[in-house]
């Protein structure tokens, strides 16, 4: 499955916020990456620009490439409601996403390669398909055979996955359950996902 490796600091460089979770590097310098970064984030972008800005935070911040991201905005519009909201809804039903919300995995990355290791289990059954949709009432658990992974382990300690009114966690069972899907006031990414509607509508 393709995804996107190479340098993380820079694209949250980019963008100036810390979309990969915390950064040091980030912090000391939060200005695009380059000799003219500092100028650069003076300049002013078209609108064309700022929208298409929006669209690529969001594809980075969910770890998303460009074909299913479309994808995922085609299946959106089709649908009755509000465009981007149905499209952040989507997002963050995706299975990597909640077992990162569940707070089982650290950042969405390590959470998609404990779905692709095959160390989680939705409603009993093992899933190994990052992209797959979780539902309403699904359970979402780490697998009996995992369950002594210190990275698991470490990540459930400091996870605060109370925060997330969607969500319910049994960190002694390791087990969680995908409430409802959440309302957009309730996801906290800074994403205006408006111009994201508004730059594939063009």
């Amino acid at each position: 499955m393709a995804k996107y490796i190479g340098p993380k600091s820079k694209i949250a460089r980019r963008f100036g916020e810390p979309i990969y979770g915390a950064d040091k590097y980030l912090e000391r310098k939060n200005y695009p990456s380059g000799m003219h970064g500092l100028n650069r984030k003076r300049k002013k972008q078209s609108e064309y620009g700022i929208q298409l800005n929006e669209k690529q935070k969001a594809k980075y911040t969910y770890g998303v490439l460009e074909r299913q991201f479309a994808n995922y905005f085609e299946k959106a519009s089709r649908k009755s409601g509000v465009t981007g909201t149905i499209l952040l809804q989507t997002l963050e039903s995706r299975l990597d996403n909640v077992v990162y919300r569940l707070g089982i995995a650290p950042t969405r990355a390590a959470a998609r390669q404990l779905v692709n290791h095959r160390h989680i289990t939705v409603n009993g059954k093992v899933v190994n398909i990052a992209s797959y949709l979780v539902r309403p009432g699904d359970i979402i658990a780490v697998r009996e055979r995992s369950k002594s992974l210190e990275v698991i382990n470490e990540s459930v300690r400091r996870s605060k996955v109370s925060k997330y009114s969607w969500l319910e966690w049994d960190a002694n069972s390791m087990t969680g359950k995908f409430l409802n899907v959440p309302q957009r006031e309730e996801i906290p990414e800074n994403i205006k996902e408006q111009l994201i509607v508004e730059l594939y509508s063009k």
